[in-house]
């Protein structure tokens, strides 16, 4: 029999029994979806991550001041420095001139105002050289450059969300802000980061948008400091292609412990280590919760050989007619396990559909970031048909060896 005409039949059969086809059908459509939505949670998840890390630098090492109390830090400062600009050197010698060592110091603002607004942004001193060890760019103007470092010149960067609420919609290039009691002069603004959570894997993360930077020099030179605070919040090493990052991390580690005379007032935050955790807790969550919407498909695959064992008992008589007018045993189990595959095709079809509108309301709803990629699409088709051809054969068999004789007398 051609395989279109089988086609035809099977539909037509499963068409006598609509309601209890569509009830078997139900578990095939809630495994696909099931499996398509966890997945695509999971690539966004994934992306998302990449994306943080991207902003934190794949090739970047940084060392972060740990917080302490006040008498925590006089006691601390009577063995360390704290993490400072002493550092800084002593990387950048070590480290030779390949490596960017950049500095970081975050100010305690009480007042950031112009003649439009007030802000509540964050105020960060940096080098130079930070926009070439981290993600971001501007959309006008320029950053800063050396000598405004070396003379400690007051302008500023602005985030996109510090622009808008110091200015709004007016423009903010040479214009003038006050940070505290002193005057910055705006020569940049930055492009919107959109980063989203306020932590990755354990790592408080900052939101840019609403930073202010300004020369690190001339925080240092210009505000008043706590004498027992830490020079500096953080320094980032960007680490040259080719080298490694576990070597070199390992490196600074005791360098700053040396430095420090091995007390514990910084850490080390290495982003590619990071998104490997991240990637492996990614991994056991996809394993996890496709293991669990798998059982979705294997109950599906039961109800799909109880309907066609119960098929091939209400069709005895047909079957002993088939074989009595020349049909084979392969043409009476093909014919079965197509309606097996029908049944699991067109649970798989419809469960995409559910799928994708279930990763989008999970995105909608939640915020999470939802990705159904061509893959999740193909695994669960896959797994489908796979179920339907698995849990159709043992009925197609038995429907396969029935005897023509016993069948046509069979009521």
């Amino acid at each position: 029999m051609p395989i279109f005409e089988s086609v035809k039949i099977a539909l037509l059969n499963l068409g006598r029994h609509k309601l209890r086809t569509s009830l078997t059908m139900l578990g095939m459509i809630f495994g696909v979806a099931a499996v398509l939505s966890m997945l695509s949670i999971g690539a966004g998840a994934e992306q998302e991550a990449l994306t943080v890390i991207r902003k934190m630098g794949l090739r970047n090492i940084i060392v972060k001041a740990k917080e302490f109390e006040q008498e925590e830090l006089r006691i601390l400062r009577q063995d360390s420095l704290g993490v400072s600009l002493r550092d800084v050197d002593s990387l950048r010698k070590a480290l030779g001139p390949e490596t960017l060592v950049v500095g970081k110091k975050r100010l305690k603002a009480y007042q950031i105002a112009s003649n439009f607004g007030k802000s509540d942004s964050s105020v960060i001193g940096v080098f130079s050289t930070f926009p070439r060890v981290s993600s971001h760019e501007l959309v006008k103007g320029a950053f800063f450059l050396p000598v405004d470092e070396v003379r400690a010149h007051q302008v500023c960067i602005l985030g996109t969300t510090a622009k808008r609420k110091l200015f709004g919609l007016n423009e903010a290039l040479g214009q003038q802000i006050k940070i505290n009691e002193e005057w910055f002069t705006v020569i940049g603004v930055m492009a919107d980061q959109q980063i989203k959570g306020d932590e990755f894997e354990g790592v408080k993360l900052d939101n840019p948008n609403n930073d202010i930077y300004i020369p690190l020099d001339t925080l240092l030179r210009k505000f008043e400091q706590d004498p027992v605070a830490n020079q500096l919040d953080e320094i980032i090493v960007q680490v040259p292609l080719g080298s490694s990052l576990t070597e070199k991390a390992a490196l600074i580690s005791g360098m700053m412990a040396s430095m420090h005379n091995n007390m514990d007032d910084f850490s080390l935050v290495v982003p590619e280590r990071l998104l490997e955790q991240s990637r492996k807790t990614q991994q056991i969550f996809n394993i996890v919760m496709g293991a669990i919407a798998s059982i979705s498909l294997v109950v599906g695959g039961i109800g799909i050989m109880n309907i066609m064992l119960a098929s091939v008992l209400e069709r005895t008589s047909e079957i002993g007619l088939r074989r009595a007018l020349g049909a084979r045993r392969r043409d009476i189990s093909r014919q079965f396990i197509l309606e097996a595959v029908t049944i699991s095709v067109s649970g798989a079809l419809l469960g995409i559909g559910f799928g994708f509108g279930i990763s989008g309301l999970v995105s909608a709803y939640s915020g999470w970031p939802t990705i159904v990629t061509p893959i999740s699409v193909v695994l669960g088709v896959g797994v489908s048909v796979s179920v339907g051809l698995v849990f159709g054969i043992f009925p197609a068999r038995k429907a396969a060896t029935v005897s023509p004789i016993e069948a046509l007398r069979y009521e």
